[in-house]
């Protein structure tokens, strides 16, 4: 992961549970060049909605009540595009797909849905710490889900809490 605060590790260990290892690594780890052009671009243009925010709160809510643990990040070896990185995500623990399924996710949209939501996180940390910004790869950056990110700061931050 990139070298984000504290706090923006925090958001990302606690509400990222399910798919924790795979959005950092997407991130930090395999970077843009190392995904085809098609997954960049779905990344990029994945749009956080109500439904979708909803749907992950109560899948990590529910993660956390089964005792889900946060996954290891995947071998960025085995990781070629978005499909291995979901793969991978999905094989961390036997009750990740059916929670998945549950929560009105295919495995590939859990795993954009959360990428969208960490990669807003950390740009609107960079935002306000403009040291970080070197940090952030502008290729994944959409600037509608910073928005939503922001207007939903308080909600996410009572999901940390009450994971805690």
């Amino acid at each position: 992961m990139p070298a984000f605060g504290p706090a923006i590790r925090a958001c990302c260990l606690a509400l990222f549970t399910l798919a924790l290892g795979a959005a950092p690594l997407a991130h930090a780890q395999l970077g843009p060049s190392s995904l085809p052009d098609a997954d960049k671009q779905q990344i990029k243009n994945y749009t956080l909605n109500e439904d979708v925010f909803n749907r992950l709160m109560a899948a990590t809510q529910e993660a956390r009540a089964a005792g889900i643990p946060p996954q290891a990040a995947p071998d960025p070896a085995k990781v070629h595009n978005l499909d291995d990185l979901t793969r991978q995500a999905m094989a961390g623990d036997p009750r990740i797909p059916a929670l998945v399924k549950k929560h009105g996710f295919t495995p590939r949209e859990f795993m954009l849905a959360n990428i969208a939501l960490m990669n807003a996180a950390l740009a609107a940390q960079a935002r306000k710490d403009p040291s970080l910004a070197g940090n952030l790869n502008q290729v994944w950056v959409n600037p509608d889900n910073i928005r939503f990110y922001e207007a939903h700061q308080a909600q996410i931050a009572a999901q940390m809490q009450a994971g805690h």
